[in-house]
């Protein structure tokens, strides 16, 4: 009943902004539909950072965080490829394959991705390793919708099963600017990091539509 009744309370909700400190947003079935959406105060961007925390067993390709702009579907987006150790990262609708990435299946992850206007480069890092950094270019990103499980094709839907997140994610944050390498270290190693400016896992204004819940962050249990 009480697992009936916390499904109730969040689908469709929206709320003001919460503190989701220790918990992790649980999307536990494949749907075109479930997915949470994110309000970002800031609604012009000539950099971005995102960062997140997430877990899978799919090995087809899926959506990690779809930003979508009036003018681009893919203005920022992290997106797991199919094959099995290649992340795509999309700017403006333009895309750059980061390959030899060492991602694991039923394994928490640490992801974050990098973009700037000025230079046209993003960078991937995942469990706190870079990649090389990459040109897609790609104008100033405005009137951003921020969508976690589901890939946008158009701005705020256009959702499609295929691209669908199963599994949990926690510790969203974005910034509107490019962190440090040692800022991103310190976010991994959760190190007294500064949380995102645009979107704040402890401070968090969204809404979720669909199956999706709020649950206790997974610990691993140490022995006595």
């Amino acid at each position: 009943m009480a697992f009936f009744l916390l499904l109730v309370m969040l689908t469709g909700c929206a709320a003001s902004p919460q503190d989701l400190s220790g918990k992790m947003f649980t999307f536990p079935e494949e749907t075109k539909t479930a997915h949470v959406r994110l309000t970002t105060p800031t609604q012009d961007f000539s950099a971005v950072t995102v960062c997140l925390r997430s877990i899978t067993d799919l090995s087809r390709k899926y959506s990690l965080f779809s930003l979508a702009s009036p003018t681009a579907s893919n203005a920022f987006l992290i997106y797991k490829n199919s094959e099995s150790n290649v992340i795509d990262l999309y700017a403006g609708d333009k895309m750059a394959q980061f390959g030899a990435q060492d991602y694991k299946l039923n394994m928490w992850h640490f992801i974050c991705a990098t973009w700037d206007s000025a230079s046209g480069l993003v960078q991937l890092w995942l469990d706190g390793k870079p990649s090389i950094k990459k040109f897609v270019g790609g104008p100033n990103i405005t009137r951003p919708i921020v969508i976690l499980g589901q890939e946008q094709d158009s701005h705020g839907g256009g959702f499609d099963i295929k691209d669908s997140f199963v599994g949990m994610m926690s510790d969203v944050h974005m910034w509107d600017y490019i962190l440090s390498p040692c800022e991103i270290q310190r976010y991994v190693d959760d190190l007294n990091f500064t949380p995102g400016n645009v979107l704040n896992w402890r401070a968090l204004e969204f809404q979720t539509t669909g199956r999706v819940l709020i649950e206790n962050k997974e610990m691993t249990c140490q022995g006595v």
